[in-house]
């Protein structure tokens, strides 16, 4: 495997490539073709040379990844948005927001979002499995079983929470997509030539990937907190809080080695988060493997890659590489 640089995500019936600052979305509109955006977004750690240190960098580079996702999410959203009759009269809460805030309405909202996000992820993942925990203190006296504990209860919530949302249609066609963007990257980054074929034999696990990221996270805070030993609940739940941005910093360290290394040892404490990703991606068809395809070729001279890191591959020159068949059926087939 040679380190390539993109990454991306799912969003609505589409995905997100990034290379660098720029970035591209394709979107397979409900009438089966590709919509595709490309644009550039400058990161926090480039604006702020001092927040790209290591350690610091992994809390920024997470937001950075949180807004440009709701950037990417809001406009693929915009293609399903019922459109059948006229638009309803809007509400007085609406015509408050419209007043107050004007052409910003939409960034606010996207913030108020981010924000909840955040606070209710930090509740249910870090505080309750606390508190669940804590129930066991009278029958378990070792600190670092309680650690352990709630590292355990921690992660099977998430399990849990990952199961119970897969059971959505949408949700499932998002784990699609999100294996399809896997698959391509993998493709690249293992040799292969960028077409549907190639792009369908590949793995769908990779060690970049933001749930592997989760993972790490909850596994380096089993390690933190049965270090740091605080005496009541109360400087816990603080402990817990205030901990998120140097334990995100430290997994996220290991991600970045992750993606890069094909160490043995690396690779095995990737393991745990490679086994998550069997729950938040799933095959692809070859619809999907479309937009995914058309996203990369946005943002991503692939070609070039190949012939510097994979010489002997045989490599189509430019206008005779497999076209993208942009079915105007493809995507109502793969809906039905």
């Amino acid at each position: 495997m040679k380190y390539s640089g993109i990454g991306g995500q799912a969003v609505i019936e589409g995905i997100m490539m990034r290379n660098k600052d720029d970035y591209a979305v394709a979107v397979r509109k409900p009438d089966g073709e590709i919509a595709v955006q490309k644009d550039r977004y400058v990161s926090m750690t480039e604006k702020i040379p001092a927040l790209g240190l290591p350690l610091i960098r992994g809390v920024f580079s997470f937001a950075d990844s949180m807004i440009l996702g709701m950037k990417t999410l809001t406009f693929s959203a915009g293609f399903f948005e019922d459109d059948e009759g006229e638009d309803p009269e809007p509400t007085k809460f609406e015509k408050w927001l419209d007043d107050t805030f004007g052409d910003q309405v939409e960034k606010v909202l996207m913030s108020f979002v981010m924000v909840f996000s955040v606070v209710a992820a930090v509740v249910i993942f870090m505080i309750f499995p606390l508190f669940l925990a804590n129930l066991c203190r009278k029958v378990i006296v070792s600190e670092t079983v309680m650690a352990i504990l709630e590292g355990v209860i921690r992660i099977a919530i998430f399990v849990a929470y990952i199961k119970l949302i897969s059971r959505m249609e949408d949700i499932r066609r998002t784990f699609m997509y999100h294996g399809a963007e896997h698959k391509c990257i993998n493709c690249i980054e293992h040799g292969m030539t960028l077409t549907v074929e190639h792009v369908r034999k590949s793995s769908r696990e990779h060690k970049r990937c933001g749930t592997s990221f989760l993972i790490i996270v909850m596994m380096i805070s089993i390690l933190f907190f049965m270090v740091i030993r605080v005496p009541n609940l109360w400087l816990r739940i603080l402990s817990r809080i205030l901990l998120i941005p140097v334990i995100a910093g430290v997994s996220y360290e290991f991600l970045r080695l992750a993606g890069r290394s094909d160490n043995a040892l690396v690779n095995l404490l990737s393991k745990p988060g490679l086994w998550m990703q069997g729950l938040t991606t799933s095959e692809p068809d070859d619809s999907m493997i479309e937009v995914a395809i058309a996203a990369v070729n946005e943002v991503f001279d692939w070609k070039a890659y190949l012939r510097e890191n994979f010489p002997d591959t045989e490599i189509p020159e430019d206008g005779d590489s497999e076209e993208i068949a942009v079915r105007k059926d493809a995507g109502k087939e793969a809906r039905i």
